[in-house]
């Protein structure tokens, strides 16, 4: 939600606001909020101390001014704890001459932020992109942890020299960067429920309360439909509340599931009142990896970002020209409903076997994979994996002038999802159990085909990756260097690559290869 650039122990180190940014008076440091709606940010001092705010805007409460704030000690130190307090995404910059800068990021995360540094100045975006710069190689822990699709939630990234600052951490630089973890969210645990407990009554109010934290109900809010329980229970919520409102979005996959992911939103969208617009993207027809994909043509994309970039791009570019500012998703809803670690352990959990590791996978990964664990974040409010999935949507968004608004993410929803019993969190029982509620036919509710990627990923690797797998094998990766992707183990995965052959649990994470390999040359040449 916002690009920085600071130089702590300057000798003026007064900040203004110039309409666009906040900037110091010897054009040192500047801070660049996302101008949106949906954004709001303030600045204050007590004369000595300086502190900046970016955050996402809460319901019913105008945007605060951005002009900097004369405040006492007294009523700054009043100010910095409601600030921490806030309820929804926040990004806290504190600035104090002689002393080191803090960056601290909120709990309920939204948008990512990358940080870099060298021995003068920090950088930050919510784009990593910006900061190809400052990278100075691979970080093959981070890398091999995507490689075998175990990915942890940490200050690290793919790149040595570029951070991510996780929820509830702060950054501190004073001629270095270090980054200091919070202590553990405390988190509660399934209990029984009280005779006659109305568990959808309750789900229902939680979902309401999540969305209105924020100023979403306009006339700019599109909901992001797949058709599936996630999206599909909160869209319909909202479009219960307010009839025929909202406009609807969806990515149409291929495969047996595709005629029922369009009978299904189409129920959804009789059983309650949408508005007539419903914009659709057959990701047959924007295939990843496809002559027109950016990390094809060699730009320089995040490496966190999904590897079925162009349908998502092309849905981004779409909505945005319908003239919404606010996306919708059903993000978060699988961690939401979860099962607990006793109720179903966890597959990749505990030490890493041969039997996980993948043909292509180099001798580096094997040696570093003792160790995938160190320096994660401690457990968040959030379920990192969701924090993560949020991580991977936000750029594409905002790239477009889009925000994004992910119910499922909210404290107050995970809150509820952790003390659901079993029963009803199984098999997304909450979900199924309030779409039959809205009276949603077996089609929605226990649908019989899977309603996945997998048909888009197939023909990309079938149709696409061949070619630049060749050109990789042919002129070198950063990948091979680093001894975290074997080139004869990846010529073996690279001949099953053909129709009639491919098979998708043996086949389809190739796909993380190309999209590290294409990522890693752009980013470090």
């Amino acid at each position: 939600m916002l690009r920085l650039q600071l130089t702590p122990y300057t000798e003026n180190p007064t900040w203004t606001w110039s309409g666009a940014c906040y900037g110091t008076l010897d054009l040192r440091s500047r801070v660049e909020p996302f101008h949106h709606p949906m954004v709001e940010h303030l600045a204050a001092t007590d004369g000595r101390r300086t502190l900046l705010v970016v955050r996402e805007r809460v319901a019913d409460r105008p945007a605060c001014d951005p002009g900097v704030r004369d405040l006492t000690p007294a009523e700054y130190d009043q100010a910095l704890g409601v600030v921490t307090d806030w309820p929804t995404d926040f990004v806290l910059i504190e600035t104090e001459p002689g002393l080191p800068v803090r960056v601290t990021a909120g709990s309920a995360r939204t948008t990512p932020l990358y940080l870099a540094a060298d021995d003068t100045t920090l950088v930050g975006s919510w784009d990593m992109a910006d900061l190809r710069g400052h990278a100075t190689g691979i970080n093959t822990r981070e890398a091999a942890r995507l490689l075998i699709y175990r990915p942890r939630y940490s200050s690290e990234t793919l790149y040595r020299g570029v951070h991510r600052l996780t929820e509830r951490a702060i950054a501190h630089f004073g001629g270095s960067l270090w980054i200091t973890y919070p202590e553990p969210a405390l988190h509660r645990t399934p209990r029984e429920l009280e005779g006659g407990a109305d568990v959808l009554g309750a789900f229902i109010a939680a979902m309401d309360t999540a969305m209105d934290r924020r100023p979403w109900e306009d006339g700019s809010t599109l909901f992001h439909l797949t058709g599936g329980f996630d999206s599909g229970t909160v869209a319909t919520r909202a479009a219960e509340r307010y009839p025929g409102r909202f406009p609807t979005a969806t990515l149409l996959i291929g495969g047996p599931g595709r005629e029922q992911q369009i009978r299904r939103r189409g129920e959804m969208r009789s059983r309650v009142a949408f508005a007539d617009t419903d914009l659709v993207v057959d990701t047959m027809r924007h295939l990843p990896l496809a002559p027109d994909c950016p990390w094809v043509n060699g730009l320089v994309v995040s490496p966190t970002e999904e590897p079925l970039h162009v349908p998502f791009v092309e849905m981004a570019r779409v909505v945005a020209d319908s003239g919404a500012r606010v996306v919708v998703t059903g993000l978060g809803g699988d961690e939401m409903v979860a099962l607990t670690q006793d109720e179903a352990p966890h597959v990749g959990l505990g030490k890493i076997t041969d039997a996980q590791l993948l043909p292509w996978i180099g001798p580096r990964v094997r040696d570093v994979l003792e160790f995938a664990d160190d320096g994660i974040a401690p457990p968040a409010r959030v379920n990192s994996m969701t924090l993560l999935s949020l991580e991977t949507t936000a750029p594409v968004l905002l790239r477009e002038g889009l925000w994004p608004l992910h119910p499922f993410a909210d404290p107050g929803m995970v809150a509820l999802g952790e003390q659901l019993p079993f029963a009803w969190r199984e098999f997304k029982q909450l979900q199924r159990r309030r779409l039959r509620a809205l009276g949603m036919s077996e089609d929605v509710v226990h649908p019989v085909e899977r309603e996945s990627f997998a048909e888009v990923i197939e023909a990309s690797l079938t149709t696409h990756a061949p070619k630049l797998f060749a050109r990789m094998l042919a002129e070198g990766s950063p990948l091979f260097e680093e001894g975290l992707v074997d080139p004869d183990g990846l010529r073996t995965g690279v001949d099953r690559l053909v129709p009639g052959r491919y098979v998708e649990e043996r086949d389809a994470k190739i796909l993380e290869v190309l999209s590290l390999h294409l990522s890693a040359t752009a980013f470090l040449r």
